[in-house]
């Protein structure tokens, strides 16, 4: 079972910059080009819980200790949740060579030697949501930091800012929501793990079982029920199914639970009846009881971790580490003849969000009308329990399963109540204004609600449902598209669905365009492209042919050079495109809606691409025959230059159906605006034109004031902000008197003279200022 953890995650690195991502090896994850060596180096590890974040950093110790990464000559690898307990103070000394790990000898020289050589030292930082309350993230004011005793948020925060070794490499990792880089103010290199993909899912499962007699029907057990099959993209999560699955199979069942909440009741039900105890049922609830308590008491404060003797209980402390629901850990000594202190802390995020919701069905104090509050779907500020944020479905969930026989075995709770329960949580969600909700709140919404597996709330929800539903930068996961799939379907309404930037698979966008009731939807060009291709292969024309019917791009803002390759490969697309259909139905043109239909077009790569970006978008711009806004303005400046304007000019007789070309901030001379006035009269449709702030002077302006009268459908010229003179704005005027059909000349510049501005407006009243 153990080797099922060897299963290799996608390492992905994000530039910030542009945002786009590039897959990596985990020997790469300490390589930073361009960066001296002498100051600290930071890097983020980002992932959800249970994506394998630990598993990552302790692989990466394992990897040094067997003679890899030789840039270091010590790792030392912190478990946030473990050492940030308030009350507890260290020096650096004693978190390094006590906490970590005791020399035997030397401990002096050893320290002196880190201190001498911080280049030579990885520090591993494990869970920066474990650093509860960061809101309030002190600056190190000890007069030596090295030696003094301060808290780990101290220390911590002495090291991010230099004080403390600088020289030596901080590897965080951290939640995609922790607010870490309002701590870290220059992170070196960002990587993101993404989690399974369906085939390392599979490979995962196949490990687990494989010294098992349950193998093959393990794996087509689990990928029938695919709820938990979308779950398993989860590395913790797939290993918690695996045990639920290997438990049904032992026991001679053959379906598993189809929720997450049944299987978590069922893996504590089976971990407290497997292991053989004499203790009575009755007090394994009262136990159990106690430590749901526990677990919402440190949940409140962000914690997962507590020293022992501040347990309730010497039995609680026994119950929770015998069923593996606590790990236990040491405190370093300031002296040898100090005490040994312990702590406890929860084995997994997901047990601990399962006993929170346990203990608010449990606490008598509790009403049911307060539970709802729980549920965080209405609330817009940061509530305390949304640091667990699996809590609320398993609320929702183990509400409807207060009836289940494995409830009753941990729990005394009567029938009566559950059912008091259920009607309040139905009342609730029946009083909700569920198109009132943000994107966020309603896919909470609708988590919570399949959870319960009620058909009466499921049905409710999926009839209230906005035709018009965006998750635009709302990280889609694998079950929150099984979720969204299966209440969609239940729905008679048609669906519009805005998925950009959701971190869709490939699957999960496949499955919501295959529904008949969506009827258009949104998502970034390289996975609408990437699925296409993958039907193209597939021969699945049919369904090709919808979503590419279905595929909406207006507008469409082009922000870096990938935005740029994915608009290429979509025209690219449409070419193959062509040969399918015919292959398919017989016909011999086939234009992909969405690039027939785009009508405006942002360009917006800043001075770094801009040009670049420019000269490969105009290979492509006559594909797109109802082009009517074409807007190179970016707040950053693109800075196309006369090169840039040369090259789209010469595509000007192609965009027949432009109307808006906005050229404002791009560093274009009198050379570009002569190669541009050449070409603006085949413009047939162009009403306005923008070339504010530029670089434009009187030559310029003469050879735009010349081609004027031709640009017969012109209604608005903007050459604010050149460095057009008196005599390129008389030219203008002049030629203005030729074009009764232009309505508006904006020309103030400051290198016109007020007196020259003003009078040339007393003879036109079209020229602004």
């Amino acid at each position: 079972k153990n080797s099922a953890k060897t299963v290799e995650k996608e390492l992905v690195t994000c530039s910030l910059q542009e945002k786009e991502k590039t897959a990596i090896d985990r020997s790469q994850i300490f390589q930073i080009p361009q960066r001296k060596d002498l100051e600290t180096k930071v890097i983020v590890v980002l992932g959800k819980a249970g994506m394998g974040k630990s598993i990552l950093v302790q692989k990466i110790c394992q990897d040094w200790s067997n003679g890899e990464f030789s840039q270091f000559e010590f790792v030392f690898w912190f478990d946030c949740k473990q050492i940030s307990l308030p009350e507890k103070k260290y020096s650096l000394k004693e978190l390094l060579l006590e906490f970590f790990v005791k020399p035997q000898e030397g401990s002096k020289e050893i320290f002196e030697y880190i201190l001498q050589n911080p280049a030579k030292v990885l520090l591993v930082f494990d869970g920066f949501k474990g650093l509860h309350d960061h809101e309030n993230f002190p600056r190190c004011s000890a007069s030596q930091p090295e030696k003094d005793l301060c808290s780990i948020k101290e220390l911590l925060s002495g090291l991010i800012q230099k004080k403390i070794l600088n020289g030596c490499t901080l590897l965080f990792t951290a939640r995609p929501k922790d607010k870490l880089y309002q701590y870290v103010s220059k992170v070196d290199k960002t990587i993101e793990i993404v989690g399974f993909s369906p085939q390392q899912r599979e490979l995962y499962i196949t490990k687990y079982f494989d010294e098992s007699p349950y193998c093959d029907s393990a794996l087509k057990l689990i990928k029938e029920c695919e709820y938990l099959f979308s779950h398993c993209y989860s590395p913790v999560m797939c290993k918690f199914v695996c045990f639920v699955c290997e438990t049904v199979l032992e026991m001679g069942e053959n379906s598993l639970p189809s929720t997450l909440t049944e299987v978590f009741l069922k893996f504590f039900q089976q971990k407290i009846m497997l292991v053989q105890t004499d203790v009575t049922t009755t007090q394994n609830q009262e136990s159990l009881a106690t430590l749901a308590r526990v677990a919402w008491c440190l949940g409140e404060k962000h914690q997962s971790a507590t020293k022992s003797d501040l347990l309730p209980s010497k039995e609680v402390k026994e119950f929770a580490l015998k069923y593996g629901f606590f790990l236990p850990f040491a405190f370093p000594r300031h002296s040898d003849s100090e005490e040994e202190e312990f702590g406890s802390t929860f084995s997994d995020f997901v047990i601990q969000n399962f006993l929170c919701a346990l203990h608010l069905l449990l606490a008598e104090e509790l009403k049911d009308k307060n539970l709802t509050k729980y549920l965080s779907f209405l609330s817009k500020k940061k509530k305390p329990y949304n640091w667990l944020d699996l809590m609320p479905r398993f609320l929702a969930g183990l509400i409807f399963l207060q009836d289940d026989p494995y409830f009753c075995s941990l729990s005394n709770e009567d029938a009566k109540q559950s059912t008091k329960k259920q009607k309040t949580l139905l009342k609730y969600i029946r009083r909700l204004q569920i198109n009132t909700l943000c994107p966020e709140r309603l896919l909470e919404l609708l988590r919570c609600t399949y959870e319960t597996q009620n058909n009466y709330l499921l049905q409710h929800v999926a009839l209230r449902l906005e035709p018009d539903l965006s998750f635009l930068g709302i990280v889609l996961t694998p079950p929150d598209v099984h979720v969204l799939h299966s209440i969609l379907k239940r729905s008679r309404k048609d669906f519009s669905l805005d998925l950009r930037n959701s971190s869709i698979d490939m699957q999960g966008l496949k499955a919501l365009v295959s529904l008949r009731n969506v009827t258009s939807f949104r998502a970034s060009l390289s996975d609408t492209v990437g699925l296409w291709k993958s039907l193209e292969q597939t021969k699945d024309y049919e369904l090709l042919k919808a979503s590419t019917e279905k595929f909406v791009l207006d507008p469409f803002k082009a922000k870096s050079m990938k935005d740029i390759s994915d608009l290429s490969d979509l025209v690219e697309m449409q070419e193959k495109m062509m040969n399918c259909v015919q292959e398919a139905s017989g016909c011999t043109s086939y234009e992909i809606p969405a690039i027939r239909n785009l009508r405006k077009l942002e360009f917006a790569l800043g001075p770094a691409c801009g040009l670049q970006g420019l000269l490969k978008l105009v290979k492509i711009l006559a594909a797109f025959p109802s082009l009517q806004h074409l807007d190179l303005d970016a707040l950053s400046e693109n800075g196309i230059g006369d090169e840039g304007a040369k090259s789209l000019s010469e595509v000007f007789p192609t965009l027949t159906s432009l109307e808006t070309l906005n050229l404002s901030q791009n560093k274009i001379t009198d050379l570009g605006a002569e190669s541009l006035a050449t070409a603006l009269p085949s413009l047939s449709s162009l009403k306005t034109l923008s070339l504010y702030n530029n670089n434009i002077c009187d030559f310029g302006a003469e050879n735009l004031a010349k081609v004027l009268p031709a640009m017969t459908s012109l209604r608005v010229l903007d050459v604010q902000y050149n460095k057009i003179t008196g005599v390129g704005a008389q030219q203008l005027t002049d030629s203005l008197r030729k074009c009764p059909h232009i309505k508006n000349l904006v020309m103030w510049n400051p290198t016109i003279p007020y007196g020259v501005l003003e009078h040339l407006q007393q003879l036109d009243s079209r020229i602004s200022v």
